[in-house]
């Protein structure tokens, strides 16, 4: 599944200033029989990111209910110029006022089924995506909820998406868009806001160390079910029990200022979202062992500031499955230039390298070597196990390798060196994922420093 995120300029404007918001445009339409009030320079799509450029084009042939529609092709996944199709229209001038509608809406089909695809509106300010759209053969009418109208004021982000071909054997297919607008349904009802997906989350912090809020969505129910979108911070106010603890700012990032406890939680549009954290400050963070210095060609360095590293796909896949918890990784802390990865809520996590970058060559290789403190009591019966897949995909094979609770101490730097021929793998040409897998025994750990070596 391709999630793509971007990092766009947002616009700021005061939202009491009635007369000058006023002017902003409050058309609603993007594209009916053609695009409504872009401009001419409006189509972005997401090239340093690996989607192909020229997937776009305006089909006089395909419509629903008028003369043309939108026309993206998706590439194949071994296109050499992209690997799927992901762009943004933005308005070519002053941004809309937005305020009056409730959702964005557009009609869809495709060449053939699709799922997982990813579609919403925004800059990154008041950004907002659903990523579990399916097309079919047929046109079927979509829609976006919006977590907070009152936001979008002046707002360029007319419409974005995202498509690859994961659930399609990687080849390509063509879908159409049309009837692109905003509108006011009038049916969008029963927010259910959340932060850190809903659950509240305990850990400990360090003072002058970030902790950036994630799992952000706003849940409406239109058209009789219920629709989850993933909202920009901004949509949220967010509250400290205790400010000279810690503090969040509006992009959702927690600022850790003082000893003590702090809770912070949210609303969105004066609804409580379900979430909180709750941080236990005591401190400055303890960082982790300098590794010894090695020659570059008997390392291979997945994470670690001491070594080159190695391309990365993700530190955390976020696998849609239902079962995983795991936040945290992505990004990976930045604690004053050292990165260091937390991950909060952890049953299981996985740090991938097959995706768009080469998996990992570990045949010359005989140890792995991670550094994890447990940022939490330790219990008889706790476990963390450290897992190895070779060949995602094709043919994949596993191994792993548990460690129990005595291995660990709470709030120490504990460092492994694993053989890798305990983790019982014939082949390691191509291991693409490393899992910690704790069956949420042990929920708050850092790690830093994973590398291959010999």
């Amino acid at each position: 599944m391709l999630l793509v995120f971007m990092t766009l300029i947002g616009c700021e404007r005061e939202l009491s200033d009635e007369a000058e918001f006023a002017t902003f445009s409050k058309t609603g339409e993007i594209f009916t029989d053609n695009f409504v009030g872009l401009g001419t320079n409006f189509f972005f799509p997401f090239v340093s990111d690996g989607a192909k450029a020229d997937v776009f084009s305006v089909d006089e042939d395909v419509a629903f209910e008028s003369s043309a529609s939108i026309r993206i092709d998706v590439p194949n996944a071994n296109d050499p110029d992209g690997s799927f199709a992901g762009a943004i229209f933005i308005v070519d001038g002053s941004g809309r006022n937005l305020t009056e509608f409730d959702a964005l809406t557009f009609w869809a089909k495709s060449t053939q089924g699709v799922s997982d695809i990813t579609m919403g509106f925004g800059e990154s300010k008041f950004q907002v995506a659903r990523n579990d759209i399916s097309f079919s053969t047929n046109w079927v009418k979509h829609i976006i909820p919006i977590p907070d109208p009152s936001k979008l004021t002046e707002e360029k982000g007319m419409l974005f998406f995202s498509a690859g071909t994961g659930n399609t054997g990687g080849f390509g297919y063509t879908f159409w868009l049309d009837e692109v607008k905003f509108e006011k349904l009038g049916t969008i009802a029963q927010a259910q806001p959340a932060i850190l997906n809903g659950v509240d989350v305990a850990q400990d912090a360090f003072i002058d160390i970030p902790v950036q809020l994630t799992g952000l969505s706003q849940t409406l129910n239109a058209a009789g079910r219920n629709i989850t979108v993933t909202a920009a911070p901004s949509y949220f106010e967010f509250k400290s029990s205790d400010i000279d603890v810690a503090r969040a700012n509006e992009t959702g990032l927690v600022s850790v200022v003082g000893n003590g406890q702090a809770t912070i939680s949210a609303t969105l549009a004066n609804v409580a979202a379900q979430g909180s954290l709750a941080l236990n400050v005591n401190g400055t963070f303890d960082f982790a062992p300098t590794p010894p210095a090695r020659n570059t060609n008997d390392v291979i360095s997945i994470f670690s500031d001491a070594y080159t590293n190695a391309p990365v796909d993700y530190f955390n896949g976020f696998f849609s499955d239902g079962f995983q918890t795991t936040l945290g990784g992505a990004p990976p802390l930045d604690v004053n230039g050292d990165a260091v990865i937390n991950y909060t809520v952890l049953n299981f996590v996985g740090i991938g390298t097959f995706q768009d970058v080469p998996s990992i060559n570990t045949t010359e290789m005989t140890h792995l070597h991670i550094d994890i403190k447990v940022n939490e009591s330790i219990d008889p019966g706790d476990f963390i196990t450290i897992q190895l897949l070779n060949s995602v995909g094709d043919n994949e094979t596993s191994g792993s390798v548990r460690f129990e609770s005595d291995a660990f101490t709470r709030d120490q730097w504990v460092s492994l060196d694993i053989p890798l021929n305990d983790f019982g793998l014939a082949d390691r040409s191509k291991i693409g994922l490393l899992f910690f897998i704790s069956d949420a025994t042990i929920s708050d750990i850092f790690v830093d420093n994973i590398y291959y070596y010999k």
